[in-house]
């Protein structure tokens, strides 16, 4: 799968795509039983950015979220936050919500700076199929 976590890499394109990112935990079963259902997904939208972030390995951009759920999906885009809450753990909810996607609202000051760190990231740091 190609790097989808650096947009200095991307073309032009696609450094305006959303981001799809998952926030997720080692530890957790469930996170590590969805994600090769999420890089399904990443790999049926190349249009878009995925990326998945532990939230414990990369506290020091995720810890604003409070996730008390997993897997917390998030999808944001320079115009502000689409979505941003739990998410069923199946490739098929993921797909119809990305197809659906909500307007975006602004983005909070998390929110942002979690983008940030994803576009400013290494390829490979938070790619999807990495497997941390």
């Amino acid at each position: 799968m190609p790097q989808r976590s650096n947009a200095a890499l991307a073309p032009p394109a696609a450094a305006q795509a959303p981001w799809v990112v998952c926030l997720c935990a080692e530890w957790c079963g469930t996170c590590r039983e969805y994600r090769p259902l999420f890089e399904e997904v990443a790999r049926a939208h190349p249009d878009l950015r995925f990326a998945w972030v532990d939230i414990e390995d990369h506290a020091d951009i995720a810890d604003e979220f409070d996730v008390e759920t997993f897997p917390t999906l998030l999808v944001a885009s320079g115009a502000g936050t689409h979505f941003l809450g739990p998410l069923l753990p199946h490739a098929e909810t993921l797909r119809r919500m990305l197809g659906a996607l909500p307007a975006a609202q602004p983005a909070d000051a998390a929110v942002a700076a979690l983008v940030a760190a994803l576009e400013r990231a290494p390829a490979g740091t938070f790619d999807a199929a990495a497997g941390d």
